[in-house]
């Protein structure tokens, strides 16, 4: 009998509207505080904050990488100033090049340098997430393998994080606590075992939600395998007890391997035939695309 078809992983296109002025007021008003950017305030405007000239600044690369997070950093100045004009050269899931000119800005110079730290902030960390995990998944691409991320994101800014990892060719695991079951070590413990785990889980959510378990060894993975659990996650075992664990399940239930995977294990694992690996470092060990924004 073959698996059955579930709705797993997700792959976000888009975030709403709503959560990215909630996101950007949030962190201009961390920036600005009551008394607004004073340095651009008291060397760029004159009496009574009026006035500014009008310039022209362009965003630039300085790495090659992936681009994410255009309409966020949009959204940054237009929060500030409704009046600046844009050219977007290069939009989200892009490649840029070192020196490239991702977008250009035109404006009250006050407005630009405001934004500045802000915008460059959302748009350099969904661009280093997006292009780390494009490196990631050029390492399987064909294979069937698909990468995963977690719910180790930066507490507000998950749904930026899991959109960034989708730009860049991954896939988003469950967006948080209510969109599926994901049955753990401390659950299985608590609950008095896998099976108990799984059971009520299934009996509770009944025959439509996506049910995952974490098997910790090949023992938990035979008794995994017993249960309606659609997904087993094999946790922190190396590549040899992945794939026999594999061979005992393929057939009947979709697999995941989590813990200590790096970039080396992927080509590997995929040969192996496991669904899905999930990495926590795609959220929560990022660096930054490093980009400038400079006045013309």
């Amino acid at each position: 009998m073959p698996k059955k078809i579930i709705p797993f992983p997700g792959r976000l296109g888009s975030i709403p509207s709503e959560i990215i002025k909630k996101a950007v007021s949030a962190a201009l008003e961390e920036d600005l505080g009551a008394a607004g950017d004073i340095t651009s305030l008291y060397t760029l405007t004159g009496p009574g904050n009026q006035g500014g000239s009008v310039l022209r600044a362009e965003v630039i690369a300085k790495e090659d990488g992936i681009v994410c997070g255009i309409g966020i950093f949009m959204s940054v100045y237009r929060e500030i100033d409704p009046d600046l004009a844009f050219k977007i050269f290069i939009e989200d899931g892009q490649n840029v090049s070192r020196g490239g000119i991702i977008a250009e800005i035109t404006g009250n110079s006050s407005s630009i340098t405001t934004g500045e730290r802000t915008a460059l902030n959302f748009l350099g960390l969904l661009s280093g997430i997006s292009t780390n995990v494009n490196n990631l998944a050029s390492l399987v691409r064909g294979t069937g393998l698909k990468i995963l991320d977690t719910r180790k994101t930066l507490p507000g800014l998950r749904i930026f994080q899991k959109y960034a990892v989708a730009v860049g060719g991954g896939w988003n695991h469950r967006m948080g606590l209510f969109d599926m079951v994901l049955i753990k070590d401390n659950h299985i413990a608590a609950a008095g075992g896998i099976e108990n785990a799984v059971g009520k889980a299934r009996s509770r959510g009944g025959p439509g939600i996506v049910i995952e378990v974490e098997a910790g060894s090949l023992e938990e993975a035979r008794i995994a395998l017993g249960t309606s659990a659609d997904i087993v996650m094999l946790d922190n075992m190396d590549n040899s007890d992945v794939k026999a664990a594999a061979a005992l399940l393929k057939n009947d239930k979709y697999i995941e391997v989590s813990g200590n995977i790096g970039r080396d294990r992927l080509a590997e694992l995929a040969e192996i035939g496991v669904d899905f690996v999930s990495m926590g470092s795609l959220t929560h060990t990022v660096r930054p695309l490093d980009l400038s924004l400079l006045i013309r």
